[in-house]
């Protein structure tokens, strides 16, 4: 299992960003999304409405204190990963984190309280330059899951109600 925690949502700041966040989680393998911060309904709808049209069974919910999120999946026995430029490489920890069943990602919005990094196994970067958290996590999961999101195959785990058939020019979805 794979879950992704969104830290420190902010209104309006974050509307778009966290919402990528959950876009690239989704279709990148992770099985749901957890985000802290101020609480934001029409973040959890559009989710909602993308996994109903798109299909999966990806869930969001809402937990105001962050630390009790990291805290339970630490007993749960979750690997947690934190998304920093100033963690270490991730080709250089990947195949151990690919040796956990579930796995707690954390990507943070505003500034990272220093807890998290002391709280996560490992703290990992795409790359020691300044970068999207969108970008980050779409790198991690598909190093983790060795790119089989990228696969046609992948899009049957899904099953939804709308379905792209890819075209060399001009779209093609099916409803």
């Amino acid at each position: 299992m794979i879950l992704v925690l969104r830290l420190g949502h902010r209104l309006p700041r974050d509307e778009r960003m966290s919402t990528h966040i959950c876009l690239v989680a989704r279709a990148f393998g992770a099985d749901s999304s957890v985000y802290s911060g101020q609480h934001d309904s029409s973040l959890e709808e559009s989710v909602k409405k993308i996994s109903g049209n798109w299909g999966g069974n990806f869930e969001i919910s809402y937990e105001k204190n962050w630390k009790r999120v990291i805290q339970e999946y630490k007993k749960k026995e979750f690997t947690v990963v934190h998304l920093t430029m100033y963690g270490m490489p991730v080709s250089e920890k990947i195949e151990r984190i690919r040796e956990s069943e579930n796995i707690l990602v954390i990507v943070g919005a505003e500034q990272v309280p220093p807890e998290v990094y002391e709280m996560a196994d490992y703290n990992i970067s795409v790359t020691n330059q300044p970068h999207s958290e969108v970008a980050a996590l779409a790198v991690f999961l598909d190093r983790l899951n060795k790119g089989k999101e990228l696969e046609r195959k992948w899009d049957e785990n899904f099953n939804g109600k709308i379905k792209i058939e890819p075209s060399e020019k001009g779209k093609n979805v099916k409803k």
